[in-house]
């Protein structure tokens, strides 16, 4: 009887452990999440170790197992299981054995650049990147005292489009405990957007406080609120956005497992909640309105795209040949096209020199994923290329937005000091990032690269060359390394003449072998040496 009375007790203090430490992990109860089951195995554990102790007792200063411990030794044994369960479904679930599925993730489609991306005057291009509006947005919460005494600006610094403007957009938070206890019956007054394109910052007022935020305590903490509401369902990241009107939304995407159990994250469902009422609904991603921008996170889709580029001949050639392998470059950045935000980021050879095979850009609503094929310097050498154009000043270069200027895709980039405030800027051609015009303002520097500067160069400066084409077999193939790009010289039977070839040509190069077939179209460079210009 005292036995079942304490293992009653154990039981109580079990359970009442498992909630208490779920209100605070809020783990989502889903078997394709791994953090479910390493949750549940320690909470075995747990059950195992505080059904264990009673058991023990101190007999003349001596610790003795008082009986048998069956109740404990099931737990221990469940906690275990489940663990070797858990790692065997996720090896399983790796692209070693399911590659292809890897592959397919995400798809793309090929595009015409000058087509999609539509060519924008001097004075609408975004000069303000996340690390400026963060700067301006404290630099105005500062000028409100009655504020900045009780709130901060979250970090999340959004960027939307925003009645046909790109913005970021941030929530304000409570600035501590305290200062949450003196306002949670009014909640967070405002809203700090900062205008893109001319750094203009305002505190927008929505029509209704927000009540549910990530600052939030207790049951109005947005993590613990969805959580509550959505038990079951991965949740992905939480991103802060304002509808045309004004009113404050949380976008967050609800993940799914496409391959195996644990492998090829997803999304499946989006969950829209009302910031200010609480009001919340989960719906597909084709019935998300169209002013949502964020559904998919940056770093799901730079995953799949990798995912993509690395898995399409297999999982042993992504290792050993690794023919046609590609990768993302390190960086991204956003382009408003058309009142959508898209993913833009660079695609590079497994080689990974300094230069582009082409670039993608990716509707962050829809997931649409478009590829262009247009060989261009990778975008850490044209930000190096822009600080040497002023190295005298010291200054940094921002990650480069891509442009269409001319028909062209070019990189517009900001150039800073040390202070983190934006001092120049810079249009860099993206197929020859050695062509790069400076200047103080956005229009000078426009006009300097479109009238006669960079933007014009090749266009009447030189006389086409004349194009020839051979078929033959590679009767040797070597590479070097040129000033951070790769040069493949190549002799073909039949032929005297040695053909280079950049990197950028084709993203063939880097697997190509003696003794192999390809065509060939190239130019006369000099007298015993011809210039690939493209391969097949």
């Amino acid at each position: 009887m005292k036995n079942a009375k304490g293992n009653i007790i154990t039981a109580i203090i079990w359970i009442a452990l498992i909630l208490i430490s779920y209100y605070f992990l809020l783990v989502p109860i889903n078997i394709q999440s791994i953090g479910f089951w390493t949750y549940l195995s320690i909470m075995l554990l747990l059950g195992s170790g505080l059904f264990l102790l009673p058991q023990f007792a101190i007999v003349n200063n001596k610790i003795i197992l008082n009986k048998q411990v069956s109740t404990s030794s099931y737990l221990l044994i469940a906690s275990v299981l489940i663990l070797v369960v858990a790692g065997v479904v996720a090896i399983y679930s790796m692209p070693l054995f399911h590659a292809q599925q890897y592959a397919t993730l995400i798809e793309k489609q090929e595009g015409n650049f000058a087509e999609d991306v539509t060519e924008i005057a001097f004075d609408q291009v975004p000069t303000v990147d996340r690390d400026t509006a963060q700067r301006l947005g404290d630099r105005k919460m500062g000028e409100i005292v009655e504020l900045v005494s009780q709130f901060s600006v979250a970090s999340d610094y959004t960027q939307i489009n925003y009645q046909g403007k790109p913005i970021r957009v941030s929530p304000l938070e409570y600035a501590g405990f305290f200062k949450w206890l003196n306002n949670k019956e009014a909640g967070i007054p405002n809203i700090i957007m900062v205008d893109m394109i001319n750094g203009e910052v305002t505190l927008e007022k929505p029509k209704q406080n927000i009540m549910y935020s990530e600052s939030e305590r207790f049951g109005s903490n947005l993590k613990r609120f969805l959580r509550f509401n959505y038990m079951t369902d991965i949740l992905g990241d939480f991103s802060f956005e304002v509808d045309e009107e004004g009113t404050p939304y949380w976008i967050v995407a609800v993940h799914e497992k496409k391959i195996g159990l644990f492998g090829g994250t997803d999304v499946k469902n989006v969950i829209m909640l009302n910031a200010s009422t609480g009001e919340h609904q989960k719906i597909s991603i084709e019935d998300v309105p169209t002013w949502v921008d964020r559904v998919f996170e940056s770093e799901l889709v730079l995953e799949q795209v990798n995912y993509n580029g690395k898995y399409q001949g297999g999982f042993l050639n992504s290792i050993v040949g690794q023919r046609g392998v590609l990768a993302t470059t390190e960086g991204y950045n956003y382009l408003a096209i058309n009142d959508d935000v898209y993913l833009y980021t660079g695609i590079t050879s497994v080689v990974r020199d300094e230069s582009n095979i082409g670039f993608i850009l990716v509707n962050l609503r829809t997931k649409e994923t478009t590829f262009y094929s247009i060989p261009s310097a990778e975008e850490y050498s044209a930000m190096d290329s822009a600080q040497g154009a002023v190295q005298e000043k010291g200054y940094n270069s921002t990650f480069p937005l891509l442009l269409n200027i001319n028909g062209k895709p070019t990189y517009f980039i900001s150039l800073k000091d040390n202070a983190g405030l934006i001092k120049m800027y810079a249009l860099v051609d993206a197929g020859d990032y050695q062509k790069v015009i400076t200047g103080v303002t956005v229009e000078e520097t426009y006009e300097k690269f479109t009238v006669g500067g960079a933007g014009t160069i090749g266009k009447d400066a030189q006389v086409p060359k004349e194009e020839f084409e051979v078929s033959a077999k590679i009767t040797d193939i070597q590479n070097v390394v040129i000033e951070g790009n790769t040069y493949y010289y190549i002799l073909l039977e039949g032929q005297a003449d040695v053909f280079t070839a950049n990197i950028s040509k084709s993203e063939r190069l880097p697997f190509l072998k003696i003794g192999e077939t390809i065509s060939v179209k190239y130019v006369q460079d000099k007298e015993t040496v011809n210039s690939i210009v493209t391969v097949h």
